[in-house]
């Protein structure tokens, strides 16, 4: 699968089949996980992989009831270390690195399941010391988030997105000093292909048009 159609083909899944995910699967996402982009390449997470019926069951119930995670036949409770990024970058390691390094990694692993044909959800409401204590986490370990992975037993629709001139700026917010670059919105290429073809449709029967005109007078 190309990246692009990855990324823009991937959905959030809240409904599993019953059906074991293969280990080598799960481990080919958690090296995708390993190779995101973290700050000074301190890889400050950790990843726990829970397979357990009861504890996903426990976490369902943690993550604010969402109880449409225990069916998903894997869990993986991604675990942040905040100290180790502090020593390099202080208090911006604690409270913007350590949060782009996990979000990075999960992302990572969502496509990667995606890329493998499974369903997967990034789950980021839970009672984070009930899955402190779930998972026997250390008190300088936080909780980043969630992934649910399986087979999914549904295919969600595509979510509205706003179209690309109207999420990005040149130079500064709302800078607008450049012309649309080609393959942005309304300037497409797409789109210029389409006049193209139109013109010269209508160049054509305009043509017949003419011709037919003629052929009538002719005959009057």
């Amino acid at each position: 699968m190309e990246v692009f159609d990855c990324i823009r083909t991937r959905r959030s899944v809240r409904k599993y089949k019953d059906k074991q995910v293969p280990w080598d699967n799960i481990v080919e996402i958690l090296q995708a996980g390993k190779y995101a982009p973290f700050a000074g390449n301190i890889m400050n997470c950790k990843f726990i992989v829970v397979k357990n019926e009861a504890k996903r069951k426990a976490i369902a119930e943690a993550s604010v009831q969402q109880y449409w995670m225990q069916d998903a036949p894997i869990h993986i409770v991604v675990a942040g270390e905040p100290e180790k990024a502090e020593r390099y970058y202080g208090t911006r390691g604690v409270r913007l690195y350590t949060i782009q390094g996990a979000a990075a990694a999960i992302e990572n692993m969502l496509l990667t399941a995606h890329s493998l044909g499974l369903g997967s959800c990034w789950v980021g409401a839970f009672d984070e010391e009930e899955i402190r204590r779930l998972c026997n986490l250390p008190e300088h370990v936080n909780v980043q988030g969630i992934i649910t992975i399986g087979y999914a037993d549904e295919t969600p629709s595509p979510p509205p997105k706003q179209r690309i001139e109207h999420v990005m700026f040149f130079e500064k917010w709302f800078g607008r000093i450049e012309g649309p670059k080609t393959g942005l919105g309304m300037w497409s290429p797409y789109i210029k292909k389409g006049v193209t073809e139109t013109h010269r449709m209508i160049t054509k029967h305009s043509k017949k048009l003419v011709e037919k005109v003629k052929e009538r007078l002719k005959k009057k």
